[in-house]
């Protein structure tokens, strides 16, 4: 099921993208619309022990926002790459966070927003196997 694209998340997470990652330890900025409205943007940290993708750095920055529902996100590649959608890594940990989230992928006039569940079919429930 496809949901209504929010593209000011797009213009936010290209801005980002496009004015704050340089070099090499930040080339992907992420947006995500808050359920109160507000627009979190973050950058990745790249390392090459695997730093955290955009998303991830993005969970931590709304945290600190007081920022704990979140409704729709997207990631965008530096030099213009467009829409990224997550990581493998990045499903899970945000389909275990939220997982009613709508993601935006796609590119150009063909992105699209999807259920971060939809993007990790079958997948393993973290909070499914807690004691």
């Amino acid at each position: 099921m496809t949901h209504d694209v929010d593209h000011d998340l797009i213009e936010a997470a290209a801005h980002v993208a496009a004015t704050r990652c340089r070099g090499d330890n930040h080339t992907m900025a992420a947006a995500a619309r808050a359920g109160d409205g507000r627009i979190i943007t973050a950058v990745n940290a790249y390392h090459f022990t695997g730093g955290p993708c955009a998303e991830l750095v993005l969970l931590g920055t709304a945290a600190a926002q007081g920022v704990y529902e979140l409704d729709t996100i997207v990631a965008v590649g530096d030099r213009d790459r467009g829409v990224v959608p997550p990581c493998g890594r990045c499903r899970q940990v945000l389909s275990d966070y939220f997982p009613g989230l709508r993601v935006i992928v796609g590119n150009g006039d063909r992105t699209r927003a999807v259920l971060i569940t939809d993007l990790l079919p079958e997948t393993y429930i973290w909070a499914d196997h807690q004691p």
